[in-house]
């Protein structure tokens, strides 16, 4: 009997120990990668920037007839900023033209100055004619300031976006939990495309 029940746990003892040693090996396989990861990734971008973007039309009402008008935008729906005196700003997003998603990207920033803590936010960047969005589209990590300049929508006393900001070529807005931010800068950010 006791002989029976030794044989019995060290068989199980053996097929725990070869099922893990299989577990352990999976991931050593030669084998490529099923696709569900990128996939998968695609979806949580594009599900975030459709509620980013509603929200945004929530918030800012008037920036609908502008995202309809754009021949293009990027949407970052959850840049996080971070830091404690150099800080910086990570975020993934989509750039979609005539409402479908074509590419994904990355945008990074970094600043010094006084800081501390962090926040998440949307930041939205309209391209309004074809040149400025060609241009985006054909460049090397494209970065603000530097390629183009980004104008920040303002809303003026009667709800709507400020008429000078809504005749530049590039529009940008950022906005947080609270609404739309102002007095922010989107200077020095980079936007790079990333393989998804």
């Amino acid at each position: 009997m006791r002989t029976k029940f030794s044989f019995l746990r060290s068989s199980t003892l053996a097929v725990a120990a070869v099922a893990v040693v299989g577990l352990g090996m999976t991931g050593c396989t030669t084998t490529p990668p099923t696709n569900e990861g990128p996939h998968a990734d695609r979806r949580e971008i594009n599900n975030d920037v459709d509620s980013a973007l509603t929200k945004l039309y929530e918030t800012v009402p008037s920036s609908r007839e502008l995202v309809h008008r754009a021949k293009g935008y990027v949407v970052f729906p959850g840049v996080l900023q971070a830091g404690l005196v150099v800080g910086g700003e990570y975020g993934k997003g989509s750039l979609r033209v005539g409402g479908t998603t074509e590419e994904y990207y990355r945008l990074t920033a970094g600043s010094v100055g006084w800081q501390i803590g962090a926040q998440s936010k949307a930041i939205f960047v309209l391209f309004m004619t074809q040149d400025s969005l060609d241009k985006f589209r054909h460049s090397n990590g494209w970065q603000v300031g530097a390629d183009a300049t980004v104008a920040l929508a303002t809303i003026g006393a009667n709800g709507d976006i400020d008429t000078n900001t809504a005749q530049q070529p590039i529009i940008g807005f950022v906005t947080t939990n609270a609404g739309l931010m102002a007095g922010v800068s989107l200077q020095g950010a980079k936007i790079s495309k990333i393989p998804l």
